[in-house]
């Protein structure tokens, strides 16, 4: 029998809770992400190595981190997407450990590859749970809500990051990670009989169960514009953000904990969004969105590269957050539709791409920052970004025209 409205009010009560409960759980897996960007510098310093060398601590945690997506993405549709999740998060807690307690640079790396493969499930699982829960109509909202957790990790990531570095060091800043882990695994583990899924245990065995379902996704055409465009996106955006604490330190001769702090500014602009998704939507509908997140990070680039004194940073990084999530929430929303009946499957990959994309962008950043100067990532993003974003405006016609057939 359907649902009476009291109990429809009850089911969607309950969804919203879990949404926010989701949204700790990616909080913390995404602070773990940009924690170290400020320390840059310092790791370089402290290790006797270049600031492209120390990036290695972000390289190696993207691609480990990306690379997992593909693996718990078909684990979080077999046995639970949130069970899963749960345990991933509690397990962060040791892993995170595992990061402050490294003797020397090898074994930091080695330690963020593990607290990397630890985290891996948190965020696409949720948003995959979401995306089984929530009606399409409602999900841009609701993945607009979660993206709170994710888009203070980000900011507040930095900001701890650099907050530890100026003051007890960046190993601090992984003790409180490993509270912070266990106390919200916790609570995760302690609801998950209020998730409402049924794992499925039919499907292939072994590596076939990994590798079929990704086959199967990317065998769809616009599944393969819309995972090759977030790819892209990390590397344009996130790859060259890394760099941005490193580069105000250098450039206006800020304190790590201000150079994070102003590039934590990110989130000013990206609540912006969140907060007014839902108007957003309905006004300017998911394209025009898109284009105008492109015109608003190249503009950011320009301001990053040529303004005159610091101040002009702060305006960037806030507006840098607004034009990012204008492109990456209608690129999120149209990543849970791709395949329903694979959808951790489909916005793990989906996610594996952004995080790989990020990792080539930081590696091949380092070269460029290395041999040239952070000034010339930045201008090949200035110039990449508005491209990017052309070429997905067009796949997307082309996309409609056909499905209009």
């Amino acid at each position: 029998m359907p649902d009476t409205p009291p109990a429809a009010a009850k089911t969607l009560a309950l969804n919203r809770r879990m949404v926010w409960l989701l949204a700790l759980a990616s909080f913390a897996s995404t602070s773990t992400f940009r924690v170290l960007d400020p320390a840059l510098p310092q790791l370089a310093l402290e290790f006797d190595i270049t600031t492209g060398q120390a990036a290695k601590v972000v390289t190696v945690f993207a691609i480990a981190y990306g690379l997992m997506f593909f693996v718990f993405g078909p684990v979080g549709d077999r046995f639970g997407k949130y069970k899963t999740l749960s345990l991933a998060t509690l397990a962060c807690s040791v892993s995170s450990l595992l990061v402050a307690l490294a003797p020397g640079f090898e074994w930091l790396l080695v330690a963020r590859v593990v607290s990397a493969i630890t985290g891996a499930a948190i965020v696409p699982l949720s948003m995959a749970w979401i995306g089984d829960h929530i009606p399409y109509e409602q999900r841009q909202t609701t993945l607009a809500q979660f993206t709170i957790g994710t888009i203070l990790g980000i900011t507040s990531g930095q900001f701890i990051g650099g907050i530890f570095t100026d003051t007890v060091g960046w190993q601090g800043a992984f003790y409180f990670l490993a509270v912070l882990y266990l106390a919200i695994g916790s609570i995760l583990w302690s609801q998950r009989h209020l998730a409402q899924e049924v794992p499925s245990s039919a499907g292939a065995k072994g590596w076939r169960a990994i590798v079929m379902p990704v086959a199967t996704v990317l065998r769809v055409r616009w599944a393969r514009v819309v995972v090759l465009t977030v790819l892209l996106e990390g590397a344009l955006v996130f790859g060259v953000l890394s760099y941005i604490p490193a580069f105000l330190q250098e450039r206006h001769d800020m304190s790590p904990s201000a150079a994070g702090a102003t590039a934590g500014l990110f989130a000013v602009g990206a609540f912006v969004y969140v907060f007014n998704a839902r108007w957003l939507v309905a006004r300017l509908g998911e394209i025009p969105m898109v284009r105008l997140g492109g015109i608003l990070i190249c503009l950011c680039y320009v301001i990053y590269l040529f303004a005159p004194g610091w101040g002009w940073a702060l305006l960037a990084s806030a507006a840098t957050g607004l034009g990012y999530y204008f492109v990456h929430a209608v690129l999120q929303t149209r990543a849970t539709q791709m395949a329903p009946s694979l959808r951790g499957t489909a916005v793990s990959l989906s996610s594996s791409c952004l995080l790989l994309g990020q990792a080539i962008g930081v590696s091949l950043g380092a070269i460029v920052v290395d041999r040239l100067g952070i000034d010339w990532l930045l201008g090949i993003a200035m110039v990449g970004f508005p491209v990017l974003i052309l070429w997905f405006v067009f796949e997307a016609s082309r996309h409609k025209d056909q499905d209009s057939r």
